[in-house]
């Protein structure tokens, strides 16, 4: 109570004009209006952040079975090969950053099983060095990825890829590369037999679908290499990829070309953020539509309170002070409402496996099948940046709201508000 008693008078009505009154049914009826744009900013504010709670999620998800198979940075000779990469893999690993160094050569090509032929993208690879830099060899379904031999002329293939081929392991496959052989007849393709001795599953589709291994030898004598194309790096931050990429630019020797994963994929990762900004402005709208309807209560409360406007200011409030109370009762509604919305959001969002399953089972669906999707769950991702982001434009928009409502009561007259009282 002491501490109300301290508190300027401004703040005193304001809190007291935003209570409903005992025997008045329109206080009553203004405090019902303010307790909805209250709970309108709460649920605007909550929707926004479990839906990028839940975007990020997915985001994080699908990057993660991303870079399962990717590598955080490649490095490639800019003379087409990299004779020595074992030197090459020692300076690299000098840097701290730098937790995990491949060889491995990459080309495309179509595979072909009787009458089924599929685009692919062949890479070589030395099943040794491979867990260094991703997980493939943990994610053969059947087969074995340590079955790649050097001459054995043995392929690893996703599992849709495979699905696709209409193949199973032991049988046979045929790759053929675009670059050509000349014979008499003219141009023809390279062909080469492969048995497939494996099938990995990571989890995103444009791997499983269009990824496939051979041994880092068998793919040298395809591509008519003397050595390894480059190097696959893994990094113990892959946030931090384009940094490190230039950081190994400027300390690692001869005349390399550095490519990180965010570059790899720039394309997805900037639709990705175009649709998270959307989301924002769009469920932004929600807590713009509850800042309107806040406008209407104060507009009702300064109409219905003119008598005590005009009492206030013959007794020395000045503009401001009238500008300030109605100010203090719109505010106090936005950052309670925004205040809830935060609550409400992050236990949802911090919950959403719990929640979710729990709405699946009550209902009898399943909003991500199996059978559709390679996420079976909803994934929820809460970044507190974003958190902090949504609050702050709530508590901006109701006190923009309140600007004009309280404009119009500062500019009460007082003789024309006691004129009919």
């Amino acid at each position: 109570m002491s501490l109300m008693q301290n508190l300027p008078f401004e703040w005193l009505v304001g809190l007291r004009y935003t209570r409903a009154g005992k025997r008045s049914g329109r206080n009553s009826f203004i405090s019902f209006i303010s307790l909805i744009s209250m709970a309108g900013i709460g649920l605007g504010v909550a929707a926004l952040i479990v839906v990028l709670s839940v975007m990020n999620g997915f985001q994080k998800e699908v990057t993660d079975r991303m870079l399962s198979v990717l590598a955080h940075v490649e490095v490639f000779d800019a003379r087409g090969a990299m004779p020595d990469w074992h030197a090459a893999a020692a300076e690299a690993r000098r840097n701290p950053a730098v937790i995990g160094a491949a060889p491995f050569a990459e080309t495309q090509g179509m595979l072909v099983r009787d009458d089924v032929l599929r685009p692919a993208i062949i890479r070589g690879v030395l099943p040794e060095q491979e867990p260094n830099v991703s997980d493939v060899a943990k994610q053969t379904r059947r087969g074995s990825f340590n079955a790649l031999q050097p001459g054995s002329y043995n392929i690893v293939l996703g599992i849709e890829l495979a699905r696709a081929l209409r193949v199973n392991l032991g049988e046979k496959i045929t790759l053929a590369l675009a670059q050509g052989q000349p014979t008499p007849a003219g141009i023809l393709p390279r062909v080469r037999t492969f048995t497939v001795v494996g099938i990995f599953e990571a989890g995103h589709n444009e791997f499983d679908s269009a990824l496939a291994f051979v041994h880092l030898t068998d793919a040298e004598k395809l591509l008519r290499l003397d050595a390894p194309a480059g190097l696959r790096l893994r990094l113990a931050d892959m946030h931090k990829a384009p940094q490190i990429a230039q950081e190994l630019k400027n300390s690692m020797s001869g005349d390399l070309i550095m490519r990180d994963w965010s570059k790899l994929n720039a394309n997805w990762f900037a639709a990705v953020q175009t649709e998270k900004r959307m989301m924002f402005i769009i469920l932004t709208l929600i807590i713009a539509v509850a800042a309107f309807n806040l406008v209407s209560t104060l507009v009702m409360t300064v109409t219905d309170k003119q008598a005590d406007i005009a009492i206030l200011r013959t007794l020395g409030a000045t503009p401001r002070s009238i500008m300030k109370i109605f100010m203090v009762q719109g505010a106090l509604v936005g950052i309670l409402g925004t205040f809830i919305g935060v609550a409400l959001g992050v236990l949802v969002a911090l919950n959403i496996d719990v929640i979710v399953p729990f709405i699946e089972h009550l209902l009898g669906v399943q909003f991500l099948s199996k059978d559709i999707y390679y996420i079976s769950t909803v994934p929820s991702d809460l970044r507190w940046p974003d958190v902090f982001k949504i609050g702050g434009v709530a508590v901006v928009l109701a006190f923009v709201a309140t600007l004009y409502p309280s404009w119009w009561a500062a500019r009460v007259k007082p003789a024309e508000a006691l004129r009919y009282e």
